[in-house]
């Protein structure tokens, strides 16, 4: 008798239906050498920095480092500067990002590349940039000197305006596309039964799309805790008015390495609360 002959074989023909294979033949196979190398090799390039900083740790000196009285003016103006900077980031960013999901306009797609360009823009130029407008001397911000005797450059307003700079594309990103994905028929609904587009977005699309804000809350408040170059540049180094935890790490690294060392660890410890923060949003497989 041959295969054909067989009556699995002729009613998997008539079916047109392929036969299943037999469990444990078709799963997975062992990983290619060529892959796991080099897989291995990044994932070695990217722990090994951590764990050497785990390992260089003063532990011991920890508790003397991290209480002195720069690091905790550090810490405080880190911790309120990129709040406040999150808060402009929610205030501007959510009404952009529904701009550029729910709307049709000329030039949507420029607008969304310029949006999304400080992501990729070198902090020190967004930092030049900043200067340029809103410097004593800059092209808004010399009216804001004549007329109003405002000068933002190295205060801590200076501080909230570098940090929402480069953290506000990380929540525009976030809600943009949370706002993509939402069934915009719920809108609909609410404005045919009389409601205005403010009340369908404030009563209907903010409650569908609060994850998606919250998650890009947190991703911009953690990037403008970290933000460095455009900080230093618009805002200056000045300790207990625009000094950030960041800025304190250079300094640090340059006089007193292991108090450095204790600063870095303190960054990396809010890093790792981020990511354990957005674990159910990014960090599941399905």
């Amino acid at each position: 008798m041959t295969s054909l002959d067989k009556p699995g074989a002729a009613a998997g023909l008539r079916t047109g239906r392929p036969r299943r294979r037999r469990a444990g033949t078709g799963g997975r196979r062992g990983v290619p050498l060529p892959l796991l190398l080099p897989g291995l090799l990044g994932l070695a390039f990217l722990l090994l920095p951590l764990l050497a900083l785990l390992v260089r740790a003063p532990w011991r000196a920890l508790p003397r480092l991290l209480g002195s009285t720069e690091v905790w003016q550090a810490l405080q103006l880190s911790l309120i500067s990129a709040t406040a900077a999150t808060a402009v980031s929610l205030v501007l960013g959510v009404p952009l990002a529904w701009l550029l999901a729910r709307t049709e306009f000329p030039g949507r797609g420029l607008v969304r590349a310029l949006v999304t360009l400080p992501l990729v823009l070198p902090p020190v130029v967004g930092g030049v940039a900043l200067l340029l407008a809103l410097g004593r001397n800059g092209v808004v911000g010399q009216w804001l000197d004549a007329w109003f005797g405002i000068t933002l450059p190295f205060t801590t307003t200076g501080v909230v305006i570098a940090e929402a700079f480069v953290a506000m594309p990380f929540l525009v990103i976030s809600v943009e596309g949370t706002l993509r994905a939402a069934d915009p028929r719920y809108e609909e609904a609410a404005t045919t039964l009389g409601a205005s587009r403010f009340t369908a977005f404030r009563r209907v699309t903010l409650p569908l799309i609060a994850p998606g804000i919250a998650a890009g809350a947190v991703l911009a408040w953690a990037r403008a805790l970290g933000e460095f170059g455009a900080t230093i540049t618009f805002a200056g180094n000045f300790p207990g008015r625009t000094q950030t935890m960041p800025l304190s790490v250079y300094l640090a690294l340059q006089n007193d390495p292991e108090a450095a060392i204790a600063l870095s660890l303190v960054l990396l410890t809010v890093s790792i609360a981020v990511l354990a923060a957005l674990r159910d949003r990014w960090m599941t497989t399905p």
